[in-house]
């Protein structure tokens, strides 16, 4: 990013973050940057950041896209040399290692658990390859060097595409292409349920959007911004209708509310968005987030987690690093090996501790917190950007839903923020030191 590409003025006042700590005048106002979107980098930008965001990963009705998708974290590999020829990189060390552990020691362990071989164990953990997007998108960046504004125009844009896209599909397609039968373990993307008709869209880039829109209402209230978090709320809820969305979404609305504004305008705003959170999960399918009888699969989630714990058992070792699971690979699977309907997404945590250890489920907290200390602490002080924050709400959010949602299954959305931060990190070390030489 080179130092002309933003808006490098210091604030001319003196800013308070949320805890009251002062930054003084050398924070630098990246919300005040106009420079014009160059159109080469946007388009790249638009094509790849949905391949590194992983929104085809799961779409197995766009079979091109989803192929495209799978081996996408092997085909942009090569850009890791670009951040080779940087010698300090932030965070590099504990992604490369949690990803070393994370690969490594379930597929160690389901040689005894399972009587799997190590190189078929490995390839039950090829949903953990888009961690290795920290790299390949870190070394797009440094290749391309795109400012911040582009870069959010580019998360904003593929937002609002979403959104747009939710409405017309919703408005448009027959109630004949909604599937009510699916095999286990397909992702239709048009569906009808006990909830209604549903479009399961991928959300990455509008749940940043919603945050970006919210945080700019919080930071100087007005109704436009306001509008447009209520629009994309209101499409999340009524069309999308995924319940671990909703309860992200209600977490970071009440949590910003309260810690993001000061005075009245903290209890007024956290009070009226937790009021509608209550009310919201008061009724219809929301409700039904804390139902216990048949109809909401509760039982069969109770029976595996007694099955997983009990396989566990009191194996201080299987508790600690995990037994693994079976690859998709293998002609045996879970749920024949324990006559049951046996998902580890099912149990999410306890799933997570199943296969990966109790090291293993610490390491991917860490991923999802480190992202969260080093904004507040490394850039946060030193630059005013209100799309910085969102991604780290994103972070956030990650960890809220992680008891519906596990962090396992989309693991490059976080690898793309973490690099996102590198980024902004490098660029704040260069433009020191052309600052420091100007003084010299």
């Amino acid at each position: 990013m080179a130092v002309e590409s933003l808006d490098a003025e210091p604030l001319n006042e003196v800013e308070e973050d949320e805890s009251g700590e002062e930054y003084g005048d050398t924070r630098l106002a990246a919300d005040a940057d106009r420079t014009p979107l160059r159109p080469g980098v946007m388009a790249v930008l638009l094509v790849a950041l949905p391949m590194f965001g992983q929104i085809f990963h799961y779409m197995k009705d766009l079979i091109p896209l989803w192929s495209l998708s799978k081996a996408f974290p092997i085909l942009s590999l090569p850009l890791v040399f670009v951040v080779f020829r940087h010698p300090v990189v932030p965070m590099t060390r504990q992604v490369l290692a949690s990803f070393l552990w994370l690969m490594l020691v379930p597929s160690f362990a389901a040689i005894f658990t399972f009587d799997q071989d190590f190189f078929t164990g490995l390839t039950a953990q090829v949903k953990l390859l888009p961690m290795l997007y920290f790299f390949s998108f870190l070394g797009l960046l440094l290749l391309l060097q795109p400012t911040l504004r582009e870069l959010m125009a580019g998360f904003l844009i593929l937002g609002i595409i979403t959104f747009v896209s939710l409405v017309i599909i919703w408005a448009v397609v027959p109630q004949s292409w909604y599937s009510d039968n699916y095999p286990i373990g397909a992702s239709p993307i048009l569906t009808t349920d006990n909830r209604g008709n549903r479009v399961r869209m991928p959300m990455y880039f509008s749940m940043v959007a919603i945050f970006y829109f919210y945080r700019r209402f919080l930071q100087r209230p007005s109704f436009r911004p306001l509008l447009a978090t209520a629009i994309g709320i209101a499409i999340t809820m009524g069309i999308v209708k995924t319940r671990a969305m909703l309860v992200g979404i209600a977490g970071v609305v009440v949590l910003n509310g309260f810690f993001v504004t000061r005075g009245f305008l903290r209890y007024a705003v956290s009070g009226i968005a937790l009021a509608g959170v209550v009310a919201s999960f008061s009724f219809g399918y929301l409700s039904s987030i804390f139902r216990t009888d048949p109809s909401s699969g509760f039982s069969v989630r109770w029976e595996t987690i007694l099955k997983a714990t009990a396989f566990l058992g009191i194996n201080p070792l299987h508790w600690l690093l995990g037994v693994g699971t079976i690859s998709p690979t293998s002609k045996d699977s879970l749920s024949a090996f324990f006559d049951h309907a046996f998902f580890l997404a099912d149990i999410t945590w306890l799933g997570i501790v199943f296969e990966f250890g109790i090291i293993g489920a610490l390491m991917f907290i860490a991923y999802e917190v480190r992202g969260m200390l080093f904004y507040q602490r490394q850039l946060k002080p030193r630059i005013d950007s209100l799309f910085l924050a969102a991604l780290q709400d994103y972070l956030l959010y990650v960890l809220l839903i992680s008891n519906l949602y596990p962090p396992t299954l989309t693991p490059g959305e976080t690898a793309v923020i973490l690099a996102i931060y590198a980024y902004v990190w490098q660029w704040l070390q260069q433009y020191d030191a052309e600052r420091t030489e100007e003084s010299e």
